[in-house]
């Protein structure tokens, strides 16, 4: 059996089989996202991890847009990495203001839609790669979209970010809890109360900045 398959088991919770896949991606997400909430910069390598593993395991439960979104995330990563390792007066906690806010809410709208389309109809564009139609192509390209321009923003140290992971956790929680990836669901519920974690702290230093 190969060790990166979703039937590779590593040991059964209460009865649902957890892969070693989906294990060392959940706990390297779970590491990476409360290094961010306390803005520390161990979250960029911890995340390359999560990134690789669940990259693989998206592709297996037909996910692709959030499939597509790890090698976004591993890009931004590098950026973040880099960003965060400077130690200029524009590196620290800061807002975005209402006119990129009214921006940013439109891209959203638009790349869901679009990405939407595309990742429903992927199985007909490049068959030989993606054999099954996408699950909740709309509903997962609405997470891709949000979780793009919420990785921006924390590379950015731009504090909405929080708001947006808040929004996609519980949509996660409830369409991984769907696709029978009971673990990754559990893993968003406790991002939940990290990102929550995190909007607190980050508002916390920025006043006192």
């Amino acid at each position: 059996m190969h060790f990166f398959e979703i039937t590779n088991t590593a040991f059964t919770f209460l009865g649902y089989p957890i892969s070693y896949i989906e294990l060392i991606g959940t706990v390297f997400g779970l590491i990476s996202v409360y290094f961010a909430s306390r803005a520390n910069i161990l979250t960029w390598s911890t995340g390359i991890i999560n990134e690789v593993f669940l990259f693989i395991l998206f592709f297996q439960v037909h996910l692709y847009a959030d499939m597509f979104l790890q090698v976004y995330f591993f890009v931004v990563t590098i950026y973040g990495w880099y960003n965060w390792n400077t130690t200029t007066v524009e590196n620290k906690i800061a807002t975005i203001n209402s006119k990129a806010r009214w921006v940013t809410a439109v891209i959203i709208v638009l790349g869901t839609l679009l990405s939407g389309f595309l990742i429903k109809n992927i199985h007909l564009y490049l068959p030989n790669y993606f054999k099954v139609a996408a699950a909740y192509p709309f509903i997962d390209s609405f997470v891709m979209v949000l979780s793009i321009i919420a990785t921006v923003l924390l590379a950015k140290k731009k504090i909405e970010n929080w708001h947006l992971w808040i929004l996609v956790d519980v949509i996660c929680v409830i369409l991984y809890f769907k696709k029978g990836v009971y673990f990754l669901s559990l893993e968003y519920l406790i991002f939940f109360g990290l990102a929550s974690y995190g909007l607190y702290h980050w508002k916390k230093q920025l006043a006192n900045d």
